[in-house]
């Protein structure tokens, strides 16, 4: 039986678990599972694939998104920029495991942005600088959208929340939040921003899909604004793992 698994720590509700067992049972693929590792320290990871050539790919969450990178043999060019990794293939040459990473978050972010962008869509505001928002910059780079970084201090962002007024929410009609902030259970909580800044011309991209309606979707949705949860990142992203772990 080939094996595929999902490292991080601490490791609770998986959508990647309840995701792929779905897809196996659904596509009567038969002969694989998918399960989750929990681990504290990232040194303990080799003992995984080493002496069990089951495995043939990894899913990685926080906090091993970067720490996993030096255990690696290659990187895919998106992996390489954005300098975290997500998806690991898994591939056996003289009885060695060669390992490669790549980075499917920032896969799955442009194409679920790619249809709601509109002409106006030239200036963003990201609020967040973790390891997910780091893909959401490399494709805006990418796309050619200027963007800013809102961060809770000036150290780890462009702008704080303190400095946001309505005039740079107005001219900013690209709202993506990279926070965990509005996530269950916390639900009634949105980023603090001004959202009166907020119009018909805006376009809000919320990362958290559990609620599927946060606050901060909501409140864009009330000023007459487009809004996205990033369901279909997640879904977009776990089949863009399974080509690279069954790609010959």
């Amino acid at each position: 039986m080939k094996k595929l698994g999902l490292i991080g720590y601490p490791l609770g509700h998986s959508f990647s678990k309840k995701y792929y067992h779905a897809k196996f049972d659904a596509e009567h693929i038969t002969d694989i599972d998918y399960d989750l590792y929990a681990l504290q320290d990232i040194q303990q990871f080799p003992m995984l694939y080493e002496d069990d050539h089951a495995f043939y790919g990894f899913n990685v969450t926080i906090p091993h998104k970067r720490s996993i990178m030096p255990f690696l043999d290659a990187l895919s060019p998106e992996a390489t920029e954005i300098q975290a990794v997500n998806c690991i293939q898994i591939r056996r040459k003289d009885g060695r495991a060669y390992l490669k990473g790549f980075n499917t978050d920032a896969y799955g972010f442009e194409q679920s942005l790619l249809p709601l962008l509109k002409q106006q869509h030239t200036q963003a505001l990201v609020f967040g600088n973790g390891g997910a928002a780091q893909a959401v910059y490399y494709v805006l780079n990418k796309l050619g959208i200027s963007f800013q970084i809102v961060s809770r201090s000036k150290e780890n962002g462009d702008l704080t929340y303190a400095d946001l007024t309505r005039e740079t929410i107005h001219s900013h009609t690209l709202l993506i939040n990279c926070s965990p902030v509005g996530t269950f259970p916390d639900i009634d909580q949105a980023p603090r921003i001004p959202y009166e800044g907020i119009g018909q011309d805006h376009l809000l991209y919320d990362l958290i899909y559990n609620p599927d309606e946060t606050t901060f979707l909501r409140r864009g949705k009330e000023r007459g604004a487009v809004t996205k949860n990033g369901y279909e990142m997640l879904v977009l992203q776990a089949e863009k793992n399974w080509d690279i772990w069954n790609e010959e």
